[in-house]
């Protein structure tokens, strides 16, 4: 109990911190946004004013992201015993789909400037694009970190990393029209983001619904963990597990634990044992174990019988 609240506890601080940074994203895309509108309308720019669009969504992305970190930090309920950490797993899935369409939306408008190339004041859009670049750096840094880990926070990067991709594509687009005149460049361009973004949003949507589906963590073999607690002392054989993950870096197990014949009072040490195996071994921290034993040869030692009875008194007998 005590390891389960100091991770609860370093889980909650971990998600404060996460909340700040993307409210810290939030604002630097939102102020790019505007001035992408700005120099859209100025300059004529298609590819601003798409991007624009681009980072609208992100907005609401990022701010999905936060709230949902606010509530999976409330407490358990008696109608959601694991409390609201899965918000975060669903906030994640949310925005792989939505980067999944925006990557489509984005060869889509691809294909139609390849149809029909858009004039472009290249010197202006060169200027918002650089200062955008500059504000998706930080936004991509600041991110970084909490992209490992927590899933909500890596569907959140993905999205300012496709900005950032989205500021360079049209710098450099921009800098060849500027120079050739040659238009095509920035529809080749859009092709490359949209299939970039793709591929991160497909990851991030598996993951997500790898997580959903209470499937075995990815870095954990389940028989590395089964062959593991029958080396500990008492222990004779491990059946019905069960191993899946609460959210990003929570994972969880079930199992029924057949030990050998002893005093009752010494399967609290056993589990104690376990435990801290598990923990230590593959952060796994919590656990439901059921305890198994078969009948004691000695009528005078108290048992636990593979039914779950509780401990029979032999004293009268």
């Amino acid at each position: 109990m005590r390891q389960e609240h100091v991770h609860q506890i370093s889980h909650a601080r971990s998600a404060s911190s996460h909340q700040y940074n993307l409210l810290i994203a939030l604002f630097i895309t939102g102020g790019i946004m505007v001035a992408e509108v700005i120099g859209g309308l100025l300059s004529n720019s298609l590819a601003l004013l798409s991007d624009a669009g681009h980072m609208l969504m992100d907005i609401l992305a990022l701010l999905l992201s936060f709230f949902a970190l606010r509530f999976a930090t409330r407490p358990a309920t008696e109608k959601q015993t694991f409390g609201f950490y899965r918000l975060e797993i669903l906030a994640a899935l949310i925005n792989g789909t939505v980067l999944l369409a925006l990557s489509l939306f984005i060869f889509y408008e691809a294909y139609q400037r390849l149809i029909e190339p858009q004039e472009i004041k290249g010197l202006l859009m060169l200027g918002v694009a650089a200062i955008g670049l500059g504000a998706n750096i930080i936004s991509a840094l600041v991110l970084r970190a909490g992209s490992h880990e927590s899933l909500n926070v890596k569907g959140a990067f993905l999205h300012v990393v496709g900005d950032l991709l989205s500021s360079v594509g049209v710098i450099f687009g921009g800098a060849i029209i500027l120079l050739t005149g040659w238009k095509t460049v920035d529809s080749i361009i859009s092709f490359v983001i949209g299939g970039i973004i793709l591929v991160g949003a497909y990851r991030l949507v598996m993951e997500s619904v790898h997580i959903l589906l209470e499937s075995t963590p990815k870095d954990i073999r389940l028989n590395e963990v089964i062959d593991g607690v029958k080396t500990i002392e008492g222990v004779r054989d491990l059946h019905h597990v069960h191993l899946w993950t609460i959210t990003s870096g929570i994972y969880a197990l079930s199992a029924h634990v057949l030990i050998e014949d002893q005093m009752t009072s010494r399967s609290s040490q056993i589990l104690e044992n376990i435990n801290q195996f598990l923990m230590e071994r593959f952060n796994i921290d919590h656990t439901t174990i059921q305890f198994e034993c078969e009948a004691c040869e000695m009528d005078f030692v108290c048992r636990l019988d593979t039914a779950g009875n509780p401990p029979e008194s032999q004293a009268g007998k």
